[in-house]
């Protein structure tokens, strides 16, 4: 079977997932089509993770979640197809990646799970997903609602700290996310809290976190009431919610976050209305003479179906993904890509 004709047959199975949930709208017939969809996955696709090759980005991989007692992180080409995988995990939900963390005196890249069922953060080398955490490191602990699901990383660019925000399934209002610093002993990644933050509505849950380096801030969606916005750096003592935003407009979840970069300071922020399938764009820098107000730009019906998670970036990674490629999660056990190019499109029109 051609590559078209698989792409055509995996939307076409995931548009009948969709249309039997009365929670979820079938796909738009005016949906961006994804360029490439990865092979299926065993279980259940939740959070991917783009990480940049250092020397010839068309090399760069996509780490994506299997969400499953017996799941594990796996990694994909730029076509779609594994290349890579973990050692077994008990349900790792949301990674992210991050570059040049000190492990034995060598900088390591690496990519940070959650792993739900054993109430730890798992850390792994990349790109050969080696476990450098002996064994997982514990989160929450000392509390009774501990099973963790979101994680963002933040590098502080004065000191190339590596910081892993962690979110869970339920935690109380003021103190839902914990900060961790992550930092190596010997031949292994240790982690130590340095911070307790972030309001919560009740309404469900906290699970999508995304962090942007540059401007400094943490951004986590509260699902099914908005979208909040911190200060990202522990050092500076700051607890205060900077901006609330994407209030309406959603049907149900507001899940995965991505940001795209355009520059140091400018882009978009993209969150999945999960229910619709569809993604809401944000102007990155908020609005003009105020960066922590967020008006709606567009709204982009895509063929994902459901999405938990996504990422993007803006790098050049050759062929079709010269400006850039953006991945979300779908039903069906797979992630989709799509060439950034579709997306702008789409951003540019709602803007005419």
């Amino acid at each position: 079977m051609k590559n078209n004709s698989i792409i055509a047959f995996l939307l076409l199975s995931t548009l009948f997932i969709s249309c039997k949930d009365d929670k979820l709208a079938p796909v738009a017939a005016n949906a961006v089509k994804p360029t490439t969809i990865t092979e299926a996955l065993p279980h259940d696709t939740d959070d991917p993770s783009i990480w940049i090759h250092p020397t010839d980005s068309t090399k760069s991989i996509i780490v994506g979640t299997d969400k499953d007692t017996d799941g594990g992180l796996y990694a994909f080409d730029l076509n779609g197809k594994i290349v890579g995988k973990s050692e077994v995990l008990k349900r790792p939900n949301n990674v992210d990646i991050a570059y040049g963390l000190v492990i034995d005196g060598k900088k390591v890249d690496v990519a940070v799970t959650t792993e739900r069922e054993s109430n730890k953060i798992r850390i792994f080398s990349l790109p050969d997903l080696k476990a450098i955490d002996n064994g997982g490191i514990p989160v929450f602990e000392g509390e009774e609602l501990r099973d963790p699901m979101g994680v963002a990383l933040y590098t502080r660019p004065g000191d190339n700290k590596i910081f892993a925000v962690v979110g869970r399934k339920s935690g109380p209002s003021g103190s839902y996310l914990w900060q961790y610093e992550l930092s190596g002993n010997g031949k292994f990644a240790t982690a130590k809290v340095v911070r307790k933050f972030g309001a919560y509505s009740g309404k469900k849950e906290i699970e999508a976190i995304a962090v942007d380096n540059e401007l400094g801030t943490i951004l986590y969606c509260d699902e099914q009431f908005a979208i909040r916005k911190y200060k990202a750096d522990p050092a500076l003592n700051d607890n205060k919610e900077m901006a609330l935003f994407g209030k309406t407009g959603f049907k149900a979840d507001n899940e995965g976050i991505a940001i795209y970069k355009k520059t140091d300071s400018t882009g978009y922020i993209l969150v999945s209305n999960q229910q619709a399938n569809t993604f809401m764009v944000y102007p990155r820098e908020g609005a003009k003479g105020n960066p922590n107000n967020y008006p709606l730009l567009a709204e982009i019906p895509t063929s994902t179906i459901e999405c938990d998670g996504a990422d993007v970036t803006s790098i050049n990674l050759g062929g079709k993904y010269k400006n850039g490629l953006f991945v979300a999660m779908s039903n069906g056990m797979t992630f989709h890509y799509y060439a950034w190019d579709l997306m702008q499109q789409r951003i540019d029109a709602a803007k005419k």
